[in-house]
């Protein structure tokens, strides 16, 4: 609850500082004297928008404080707001952001205006009350819905991917086997290209290569003085010395194993020399190799191994493919297996929510006819969305009748701001039922009604402020005599200033304060005398 406000330099505030209590706090006071700038303060503390507006003039800077519990400790809470446009805010001392502030201020306070009906005007917030109301039934299943929906979501967008992965698969795929195909009938062999490349060198200088061979051979073995027939004649010389001399000897066997290889030499030679034919379709059907293994090389890689590794990995991709279609089906198959669990879910959560709004729509309907709607109807509509969503599939809006005969409409429909303030105060009612906020604050929740509803609506205030603390501004009488604690705001002025002040009063000055309301400045003792049995009945109802 809050327990203390100061509030310094804001608008026509010099300072103030009041205590509240439990129970139902009434603030009272002439028109214009400054009862929603207390409010406004308030709000500015809980951590509504600054304006340099709020300074009062000739100021640097307005100053608010304030003094709440929260989980059982006291916090003081100070927003400052400068002339020049700054503003600042701090939780015990420490600066915090207006997020941080404003996450606090959900746990201190609720504040509702004349106009500040937002939150249950906005149909967004309407499946929020209903699943707040039956929470400890609706929150399993809304988790259930939010993890399924997730799930939907993953596997909708894996199946889209592998959905866009398949678009010109087939042409793909063709172009694919086509490549592998090619580089297969091409029948490559590493190294190959360099080999064909050296064997056409040496086919087109064939002749020049057998004439070369031919004259080596003619000189080894064919002519008069060939280089076979002069080693045998050195082997035959140093054999008639060999039986005398040991270098003879082995000079016979080293010239006798030179002949040997050498007569082998000559064989090959002469080998190499007759098959040194020249031949035009070998040499065409190498050139038409090489130009073969060449455009290959253009199309899928600078070297043959490149190319058969571009095959190998054709080959990966097609199988990938080719099993592509198994993954679309598999996908889809889980798809639509999670989609079947979160249709059903989603199905269970509209039956939950449809028995809480139910209860609500009863209870709401009681609180209505209590703050004097005899003929009230309420309704809660419920249309199903074309989309999943984390919340499921509900659209949830609060329809209201409040007059017999009319037809049941949005709670923004309604025209009336006397009818749409105790709408509002009804909700709060039952909101009260499951809401943790210890503070609720009313400015001016009495505008537009008076005498019965104005009791209505006092004694649903006053049964507010019997399980929280309630802070309301108020110009009727009716209400003023339910306050537990009350308060009277005036406004004086000098040549150059205004200023508010807030005083809280004692029993006698309450039943003053609500004579005032009844009579105005002409206080009787017949006045007075009524205010105070207003004031006694207040304890009786």
């Amino acid at each position: 609850m809050i327990s203390h406000v100061l509030i310094k330099d804001y608008a026509t505030i010099d300072s103030i500082e009041v205590d509240f209590h439990n129970g139902l706090n009434i603030i009272t006071g002439e028109t214009g004297a400054g009862k929603s700038v207390v409010i406004g303060a308030i709000s500015l503390a809980l951590g509504a928008r600054a304006d340099t507006s709020y300074v009062r003039t000739g100021c640097e800077k307005a100053v608010i404080q304030m003094i709440a519990e929260v989980n059982n400790r006291d916090v003081l809470i100070t927003r400052e707001v400068y002339a020049n446009g700054k503003s600042l805010a701090k939780v015990d001392g420490e600066i915090v952001s207006l997020g941080e502030l404003n996450k606090l201020a959900r746990k201190i306070a609720d504040i509702h205006g004349q106009y500040d009906n937002q939150y249950l005007l906005h149909t967004a917030n309407h499946i929020k009350l209903i699943d707040s109301y039956e929470a400890n039934l609706i929150r399993q299943s809304k988790e259930k819905v939010a993890e399924l929906y997730q799930q939907y979501m993953d596997v909708s967008r894996r199946l889209q991917e592998l959905e866009e992965m398949t678009v010109d698969n087939e042409r793909r795929k063709d172009y694919m086997q086509f490549q592998i195909f090619e580089i297969s009938e091409a029948n490559l062999v590493p190294g190959e290209d360099a080999k064909l490349e050296d064997t056409i060198v040496e086919m087109q200088h064939r002749e020049e290569i057998y004439s070369a061979l031919a004259l080596a051979y003619n000189n080894a073995r064919e002519t008069e003085y060939n280089a076979a027939d002069a080693i045998m004649n050195v082997v035959r010389d140093v054999k008639q010395a060999s039986h005398l001399s040991k270098d003879a000897a082995m000079f016979e066997d080293e010239f006798s194993d030179i002949y040997y290889r050498f007569d082998d030499l000559c064989s090959r030679l002469r080998e190499a020399r007759d098959g040194c034919t020249i031949s035009t379709a070998a040499l065409d059907e190498a050139n038409d190799r090489l130009y073969q293994i060449r455009q290959m090389k253009k199309k899928y890689g600078d070297t043959i191994e490149a190319i058969l590794e571009h095959k190998e990995n054709l080959e990966k991709e097609l199988r990938q493919l080719q099993s592509l279609e198994s993954d679309i089906e598999s996908v889809a198959l889980e798809k639509k297996t999670v989609e079947s669990l979160l249709e059903e879910e989603s199905l269970r959560l509209t039956n939950l929510r449809r028995t809480s709004a139910s209860t609500l729509e009863n209870k709401i309907q009681q609180e209505l006819f209590n703050l004097n709607f005899s003929d009230v109807l309420v309704s809660v509509d419920f249309k199903e969305k074309k989309e999943y969503s984390p919340d499921g599939r509900d659209d949830v809006e609060f329809l209201i009748s409040t007059n017999k005969g009319e037809r049941l409409k949005p709670l923004n429909k309604i025209a009336s701001g006397g009818e749409m303030s105790r709408i509002m105060l009804a909700f709060k009612m039952i909101i009260a039922d499951f809401d943790n906020i210890p503070t609720m604050i009313f400015d001016e929740i009495d505008a537009g009604i008076s005498g019965e509803t104005a009791v209505l609506v006092g004694k649903a205030i006053k049964q507010l402020g019997e399980t929280r603390q309630v802070i309301t501004i108020t110009h009727l009488p009716q209400i003023a005599a339910y306050g537990d604690h009350n308060y009277r705001i005036s406004k004086t002025s000098d040549d150059s200033n205004t200023y508010t002040t807030i005083t809280q009063l004692s029993d006698h000055e309450k039943a003053g304060e609500v004579a005032r309301l009844i009579a105005g400045l002409n206080i009787s003792d017949l006045t007075l005398q009524n205010a105070m049995e207003m004031i006694d009945m207040t304890k009786m109802r």
